[in-house]
């Protein structure tokens, strides 16, 4: 089931704290330029990336289940392979949207984050999606 153009706006609309996991510290990566932007627009974004102590000025996390405040959205810029371990974290830190970036695609996960409450969104940017929705 894809999203709607609907409720990805209600998301971006009622969102304020995205946690970027696979964030990069090089500005030239698709993470830290997304992630940047979605600073700069007014979200709070918190840095999840175990080689990293800070980025984008931000305390960087080693993993989801580090994060000691509410998450909105978990924005993960992974393998697909790798997003299954990413959900189940996202399920006990209780985030209400997972957010698989442009070419990330993994069905088990998505089942999985689905079956517990989450809504997903998948093969999609947010950045571009911010830019065209609000």
């Amino acid at each position: 089931m894809l999203a709607n153009f609907t409720e990805i706006k209600n998301i971006l609309q009622n969102s304020q704290t995205i946690a970027v996991v696979g964030l990069s510290p090089k500005e030239s990566r698709p993470s830290n330029m997304v992630a940047r932007y979605l600073q700069e627009v007014g979200y709070k974004i918190i840095p999840v990336n175990p080689g990293q102590t800070e980025i984008l000025g931000e305390t960087c996390y080693r993993n989801l289940l580090d994060i000691r405040e509410p998450v909105d959205v978990v924005d993960i810029f992974r393998r697909p392979e790798d997003v299954l371990p990413v959900v189940a974290d996202a399920i006990k830190i209780k985030a209400k949207v997972i957010w698989m970036q442009e070419g990330i695609i993994n069905e088990e996960a998505a089942r999985l984050a689905r079956q517990n409450g989450l809504t997903v969104i998948m093969d999609r940017c947010l950045k571009v999606d911010h830019e065209s929705l609000l």
